[in-house]
């Protein structure tokens, strides 16, 4: 079966995420990622069930990967913040020690639309998906215009089939 035939038995139900922003900086007023993030979900009728906005510590990423896994109605966990190199940047190292399968082809295409952005500088973002506990995980850079050319182009179109990928495995 191809991706288009996976897209139509996916269909167009609503998709329940969590957000979690990571940054040492933002408030829950001033993240606009979030309010982005959640304004997409509600005009395709999607479901924003949790907001975490957690400090890039290793301890909290991996805290609030433990938790929203456990809950049982979020399907996808968009990560937004932490994935360059500098060194509090360490969210891609905790989520990619929790992914039991890896989607390369997201930090793939996200650099090259980035590349068509931003130039070289593209290679610095860690950017990454992959599946934990039933959960696809996306995370992606924390600048806005990195979370819309992540949302607009790679999750968006594809979200519905993620999370029957994810449904069907479980």
């Amino acid at each position: 079966m191809g991706a288009d035939e996976h897209r139509q038995q996916a269909g167009r139900g609503p998709v329940t995420v969590a957000i979690v922003t990571v940054s040492d900086t933002r408030t829950p007023e001033t993240d606009q990622n979030r309010l982005y993030i959640e304004g997409q979900m509600a005009a395709l009728g999607h479901r924003v069930a949790t907001y975490r906005l957690i400090k890039d510590e290793p301890d909290q990423v991996a805290a609030v990967i433990d938790e929203l896994t456990a809950l049982p109605d979020v399907q996808i966990i968009l990560f937004n913040g932490g994935t360059g190199i500098s060194p509090r940047d360490t969210t891609y190292d905790v989520v990619s020690r929790y992914l039991e399968k890896t989607l390369p082809g997201f930090g793939e295409l996200f650099r090259l639309l980035s590349y068509q952005q931003v130039g070289a500088a593209a290679m610095l973002s860690r950017a990454t998906a992959g599946v934990c506990r039933g959960k696809v995980i996306v995370s992606m850079p924390g600048s806005p215009n990195a979370v819309q050319t992540a949302l607009e182009q790679l999750i968006l179109p594809e979200i519905n089939h993620l999370a029957w990928e994810i449904a069907r495995a479980g």
